[in-house]
Order: C-alpha cells, then structure tokens, then sequence
C-alpha cells in the first residue's frame, strides 16, 4: 500500500502555525511513553478499530503516523482508510527522523498537559505545602481542609488521611461547601504534581477566600518522605460554591479568551465540516447519565485538562464543553484556551430534550502494553518515584529547547 509522506519540518509547521493535524504514534502505549514529540497523541495500530472514530470525529482530517522502525505504519494506514479515514500520512523516516532534525522527544503520557501544569507553577508561583508541612497540620490537628482532585477511584486507592474527594472540574463549584470557613486552610492534592497545581490555581484565579496551597509532589512526596497513606477512603465533597465563586469562573474563562455560545452558534459550528470539533460534558458521570446532550462526550473536566491528548488528539481542532452549573465548563475552559485550544462553552439547553444513558468508555488497554504510572498503586519502586518528580521538574527547559507550545498563563 503506498501512502504519501511529510517530513518533520512539516510537522512542527504545521503545530507552529496551528493547522489541524494529528500525529499518532502506533506503537503500544509503554513504547510511545519513552519518547515521543510534544503534541503526538498515542493511538497503537491494535487500537485503531476500537478508538480512531471516536477520538477523530472527522474523517477528512489530516493524520500523520509515525513508529521507531517497527513497521507498523502500513497496517495503521490500511486499517484507518479502511475505516473511511481519506488524508492519511506518514512521517517520513519515522521518530528516528525527528530526533535526527533535533527536534524535542517527550517521554511519560500526557506530557505536553503536565508541562504546561509545571509552566503555571513556574510562571504563577503556585504556593505549596511539603509532605512535612501537611503531615504537622494534620497532628496538630490544624483547621485545614485536604481536598483530593483525582479520579475517584484513585482516591480510593489511597489517599492523605482525612482528606475528601473533590475532582478537579468540581473544585470550584464544591470548595464552599468542603471549607466554608474562610479561615480553613485548603490543601489540594493529587498523585504527583500537575492535577494539583492546577486545581490549587483554580481556587486561587475564582478568587476562593481561603488559602490554598498545593501538597507538593502529591502522594508521590507524601510516600517519599515516609508518611503513610489511607485506603479505601469513600468521603466525597457535597456541592456548595463559595460566594462569588460562579461568576468568578465565568470571569476566568473570559479572561482565558473563552467565548460563551448558544445554541444557533453551536449549530453554525457542527456545520463547518471542513473543521474538526470535540463536545464534551465535563460534569461526573452520573450527572451525565441522568441527561445530557446528544453527541456529547463524557469527560470530567480535571481528566480533560489532565488527559487532553488522549481527549482530544487533532491539533487545531476546536472544543465545546457543556455543564448545567456552568462552573465547571467554565474553569476547565479556561485552562483549555491556556494550552492553545480554540474553546467555546456552550450556554443554557438542559430544558430541552436530552439523551439518557451511561457515558461511553473505551476497552481498557492490555496490561501487557500498558505504561505503568509512577504515581498509581500501592507497589511503585521508590526510584521511580523520584526519577518521574526529576522527569517534571525538567519540563520547562524543555517546553523551551522544544518551541512549539504556544502556552499562556493568565
């Protein structure tokens, strides 16, 4: 099967001028972990018939696949035009050629998500709390509130003692209720690094009138420095914004370039055809279930922020994101537009007729070809730990060797 070719050169063209592109990398999703460029989404040939129609909406989209001299390129073109896909490349010479071209070569999942976490810290100065610092306050029995914003279920996997689930979309809309104190300290954290220094500058930016700091380095930072997590833990955050808090949001996302539609601007979007859009509903799951509106994705808006490559892997692409509160669509929307994403949240709606039924959720991966996380589970080596703080610590200097990003920190 022949297929035409662009070269790397193309490639970062393409991301630097913001053109729609997707770039995969066939390989499993353990081999694409240790290295790949910046804006490459992860989508293994095996995968294809299970994810390609669901995560490239457009079948008219310009893909570009890549491997590191496995072969797989061919079969991944076969089975993608076979699926109607009809602007399919390759990369010429593959992730051998873009590294001879010096061009950047990112290793873990979600990285360019979690350097661009690691850009608003270092341009924010998000403040933080060591494992230490938390660990006293919790002895000293301290008026402190720690909210957990990852996924539930890895909450419940383990998590800082005392501390309640309030995933990171939820923050905003929920921080009234878990700390109605103003004088609460509200500590946010998640495994590692990114989850939290977004959800705590959330806080800040909606102007939440408690302190709030960041647990450095998350479960990770707590494991390391010898203190012992909690497991089994199912306390969840009741909904109850803060004063103020709504409409600071919406301020936010204004702020961010977020631009607020109805629903003839939504039908005038699903009409450009010759653009790829992605509808998301970032509210919880059963929320969801319950009503939502027809072609709308779940995805949680702390995942979405967290996994935008996996969510969304065209490049240039646009986004609408739905939620009855309008909180969460709001800050997740702002945190969208600072990565470079051209992001619409859509007003109103849920009086008329909505579809009910369970969001959909693709097959897990083989475990076999599965990257393990160094920040889930109860058994990850300590070194690994360390080697993947040092990995993020690291991502700045290279978002900046690297030059394509195009991030902002409002």
């Amino acid at each position: 099967m022949k297929f035409p070719t662009v070269t790397s050169a193309d490639i970062r063209r393409a991301l630097l001028l913001r053109q729609e592109i997707a770039l995969l990398d066939l390989r499993s999703e353990a081999a694409y972990a240790t290295g790949h460029p910046l804006f490459a989404a992860n989508m293994a040939v095996n995968r294809i018939a299970i994810e390609a129609e669901v995560r490239l909406p457009r079948k008219d989209v310009p893909v570009v696949l890549y491997d590191d001299g496995e072969g797989l390129v061919a079969a991944g073109a076969e089975r993608l035009a076979g699926l109607g896909y009809t602007n399919v490349r390759a990369l010429d010479g593959g992730l051998k050629a873009w590294r001879a071209a010096g061009y950047e070569v990112f290793e873990d999942v979600n990285s360019y998500s979690k350097a661009f976490g690691e850009l608003v810290e270092a341009r924010r100065h998000t403040p933080s709390f060591s494992a230490d610092e938390v660990a006293k306050l919790i002895a000293d029995k301290a008026n402190i509130a720690i909210l957990d914003v990852r996924r539930f279920d890895e909450y419940a996997t383990m998590n800082i003692p005392g501390s309640v689930s309030v995933p990171g979309a939820e923050l905003v809309l929920r921080a009234g209720q878990a700390a109605p104190d103003p004088d609460t300290t509200i500590i946010v954290n998640c495994a590692g690094r990114t989850r939290s220094i977004i959800g705590t500058q959330s806080l800040i930016n909606a102007g939440v009138p408690n302190k709030v700091r960041a647990l450095r380095n998350g479960t990770i930072g707590w494991t390391l420095a010898r203190h012992t997590l909690d497991h089994g833990a199912d306390r969840r955050g009741a909904v109850g914004p803060f004063e103020g808090g709504p409409a600071n949001a919406r301020d936010v996302a204004y702020r961010a370039g977020v631009r607020h539609i109805g629903a003839n601007e939504m039908s005038a979007l699903l009409t450009e055809t010759d653009r790829t859009l992605y509808r998301f509903d970032v509210r919880d799951a059963e929320e969801y279930a319950a009503g939502h509106f027809p072609g709308f994705r779940h995805y949680p808006g702390g995942q979405l922020v967290q996994e935008t490559d996996m969510a969304a892997p065209v490049c240039g692409a646009r986004i609408v994101l739905t939620d009855d509160k309008g909180v969460r669509a709001d800050m997740t929307a702002s945190w969208l537009a600072q990565m470079g994403w051209d992001v619409f949240v859509l007003e109103g709606g849920y009086d008329a007729s909505l579809e009910v039924g369970p969001p959909l959720v693709l097959p897990k991966l083989d475990p076999a070809h599965r990257y393990r996380r160094p920040y889930e589970g109860t058994e990850v080596a300590e070194r690994a730990m360390q080697a993947y703080l040092d990995w993020e610590y690291g991502l700045v200097e290279q978002l900046r060797r690297d030059g394509t990003h195009g991030f902002y920190v409002i």
